[in-house]
């Protein structure tokens, strides 16, 4: 019979708490009606690095069908990215 110390406990917090932060998240950009097909487009190549072909079909599909993720990772990784994104008047969201 095994019983679970405190000890045990936390160790386990502390293992979920790191697959948490390590698991794979999704930025993703909404469309809105204020910016231009080119600032989205510069923006990702600025923030998120894209190429300018990746960029263009990303800022296609939020134009067309609202969203697109742009960037998967960690939390760690993204969250520079999305608060990058959000600085410049653009809609981004971190999703699980």
């Amino acid at each position: 019979m095994s019983s679970f110390t405190e000890i045990d406990v936390l160790e386990k917090e502390v293992i979920e708490t790191v697959l948490k932060e390590e698991a794979v998240k999704a930025l993703m950009l909404y469309n809105d009606d204020v910016n231009t097909f080119a600032f989205v487009t510069e923006s990702l190549m600025s923030v998120c690095e894209h190429d300018a072909i990746q960029a263009e079909q990303c800022t296609y599909l939020i134009h067309y069908t609202g969203k697109c993720v742009v960037k998967n990772g960690t939390f760690k990784k993204l969250k520079p990215l999305c608060e990058a994104l959000l600085e410049r008047g653009l809609t981004a969201k971190i999703l699980n």
